[in-house]
């Protein structure tokens, strides 16, 4: 038996094993594809920042610890690094230039931002520069996280379809998959869209919305794009040297045909922003369902007895480093991590932590 049965091997489940493997504890992580992050993970933009964006609840008790983490990661998993280039954001509103930004932001104007974007070919009069800001691999990382929580020991059983967890009373006895039964101490559910289902047995309910996401890869010009870009039609980014990444408005319900097109259009409309892209070409495009828990981060205990545990997010990538080593410190000392106060599920009444 395992101490710990991680469920979802995508950038969440493989940090928190991960950062639980390194402390000592016996883990098994469990995936339904045939290697990491085969599922939403893949289909990231996997933009890093802990200053501009979207943190609704307990993410922004969060935000704070983002950059140090990735840090911290440069160090323990070299051969991840994560390109810190810096971003460049404007909307269709300027009129928000006056705005205090806060620390680690700031407006520029047309000339900045044609210095940092040489490629652009109409850079807006202003926009909002944030030089904290990055990028990662997300497969690459999520890779990275498997392959060290291997060599600290985890088992890792890839193929293996969660199908439910084994109760006994209130309690989580493990998980069964295809694999077989995995027997467990506590059960981390980190499957992102597929927990609901999973965890259906719980009193706790742990709505997760699917959140469309639509990204495109193409070829390109080393340093075409140096920094990452979020303008009005799309975000890009340059992954590695020779392939950027966009992201791009989506459908509720895309078909194929639409999703395609919409990847077309994407592609001229990146053409005709940037000098010297016209020989970029599609490389491929997908569509991916995004967990988005309506209040935020969902991080926490499940049972009385601490036999099972959540970790769904929106913002995987940027959070998984923080989130990982927060859990895995709340399973080893048995300390609640002030940082996932604002985080926890919600639990019946009479449940003590």
């Amino acid at each position: 038996m395992s101490a710990v049965v991680v469920v979802g091997a995508g950038i969440v489940g493989s940090s928190v094993a991960y950062h639980l493997a390194r402390r000592g504890v016996s883990v098994t992580l469990l995936d339904q594809g045939p290697s990491p992050a085969t599922g939403v993970t893949g289909g990231s933009f996997a933009w890093i920042g802990g200053c501009g964006g979207d943190w609704p609840g307990g993410a922004q008790d969060l935000r704070g610890s983002v950059l140090a983490d990735y840090r911290r990661l440069e160090s323990e998993l070299p051969d991840v690094p994560v390109r810190w280039t810096g971003s460049l954001t404007w909307a269709d509103d300027q009129a928000e230039g006056d705005s205090p930004l806060g620390p680690g932001r700031s407006w520029v104007g047309r000339s900045d931002i044609a210095a940092l974007e040489p490629h652009l070919l109409n850079p807006p009069e202003r926009a909002i520069h944030t030089p904290s800001d990055g990028g990662v691999d997300p497969v690459a990382l999520a890779g990275a996280f498997v392959d060290a929580a291997r060599a600290h020991g985890a088992t890792v059983i890839f193929n293996s379809v969660a199908t439910s967890l084994k109760m006994e009373g209130d309690r989580v006895e493990g998980v069964v998959s295809s694999t077989g039964f995995h027997a467990a101490e506590t059960v981390v559910l980190a499957a992102g869209t597929g927990i609901p289902q999973l965890g259906e047995p719980l009193p706790p309910d742990v709505p997760v919305a699917v959140s469309p996401a639509c990204l495109v890869r193409l070829t390109a010009p080393a340093g075409l794009v140096k920094t990452i870009v979020a303008g009005r039609d799309f975000e890009v980014r340059e992954v590695r040297d020779g392939e950027l990444i966009m992201t791009i408005p989506c459908a509720a319900d895309p078909s194929a045909a639409s999703a395609e097109q919409a990847a077309r259009d994407a592609l001229r409309r990146f053409q005709a922003a940037f000098r010297g892209s016209g020989d970029c070409r599609l490389l491929d495009h997908r569509i991916g369902g995004r967990p988005m828990p309506a209040r935020g981060p969902v991080i926490g205990y499940l049972t009385r007895d601490r036999s099972a545990y959540v970790a769904v997010m929106h913002s995987g990538v940027t959070l998984a480093p923080t989130v990982g080593r927060l859990v895995a410190d709340e399973l080893v000392t048995g300390r609640p991590a002030p940082e996932l106060r604002r985080c926890r599920p919600a639990l019946p009444r009479g449940f003590s932590r």
